[in-house]
């Protein structure tokens, strides 16, 4: 079974909701979650949010986190996926940022660093770096399985008390 098809039965087995905020996975993570049938039981909302403009309008990432560390930094991802679950008063809120490439790497930030947050709202949230290797889509890819993974992975095994 595809890791987005056990979050979504993971999901409606524990009656919570998720919202997803993307920048470096273009809407991949909603794209595989609206893919399982029966995800609109589970999922409400996701954003793209490229721009930093969006970033802060829609999301809440405060300018000062965009202007100091920027918008690939654990700050940025932890801001985005508050403000998306939030938003849609969901249960999770996820967000993926970071540098797919080919280009816009730096020393400092190289193709493949991605930020990936969960957040619930009981104010319990995890953040991970990950420095992904491969082509633009295969570092989409393994970011998105990334979230699906660590969504499961703190889970409760049943009831609502995320």
């Amino acid at each position: 079974m595809l890791p987005e098809e056990n979050t979504v039965i993971s999901l409606k087995s524990n009656g919570l909701k998720i919202a997803v905020a993307e920048s470096c996975t273009g809407g991949l993570i909603s794209k595989r979650i609206t893919d399982v049938p029966g995800a609109s039981d589970v999922f409400d909302m996701g954003i793209v949010s490229y721009a930093n403009a969006i970033k802060n309008r829609f999301l809440g990432v405060p300018e000062e986190i965009l202007n100091t560390v920027g918008a690939v930094s654990e700050e940025t991802a932890a801001a985005m996926a508050k403000g998306v679950c939030e938003a849609a008063n969901a249960d999770i809120g996820v967000s993926t940022t970071g540098i797919a490439g080919p280009g816009g790497g730096t020393k400092e930030k190289p193709v493949g660093l991605v930020y990936i947050s969960v957040y619930f709202k009981n104010g319990k949230q995890t953040v991970k770096k990950l420095l992904l290797c491969g082509t633009r889509e295969e570092i989409r890819e393994e970011t998105a399985t990334t979230v699906f993974e660590t969504v499961l992975s703190e889970l409760p095994r049943s009831g609502k008390d995320a």
